[in-house]
């Protein structure tokens, strides 16, 4: 099994044909078939256009998709909470995935770690944003 979690953004800058993303995604496979949250493959699936549900699709179908469950919900809730109480907003969604990587030990792959200020989150080193 892999240890990454991609976040939304590395699926779309992957399927927008971003050829350093791909061979990022390439390298990581290596270690195991990397993962993503259900919250992730709802945001991507709203943003297919017409043409691309395909590839979309058959990418998708060969990630390891982590399901929402109580234990994930709860930490999520208690993430929100604790930030909440330093001034700091979390989107459900970001809370969710930081969770899922919390709590399954994974290393989140994203280029939008401000979204995520959690001090117990792991992140894969990435260059600059594409």
């Amino acid at each position: 099994m892999g240890r990454f979690l991609l976040d939304s953004d590395i699926i779309i800058w992957h399927l927008r044909g971003r050829e350093e993303v791909t061979e990022m995604l390439r390298n990581l496979q290596r270690s195991g078939v990397p993962g993503c949250s259900a919250l992730s493959v709802l945001e991507v699936q709203l943003g297919v256009k017409r043409g691309e549900e395909e590839k979309t699709g058959h990418f998708l179908k060969h990630l390891r998709v982590f399901d929402v469950n109580r234990e994930i919900v709860s930490k999520s809730a208690q993430l929100i909470r604790h930030y909440k109480g330093k001034g700091v907003t979390l989107d459900i969604s970001d809370a969710v995935i930081a969770s899922t990587c919390i709590l399954h030990d994974l290393i989140l792959v994203t280029y939008n770690r401000k979204h995520y200020p959690i001090g117990e989150l792991e992140f894969y080193p990435l260059p600059i944003k594409p």
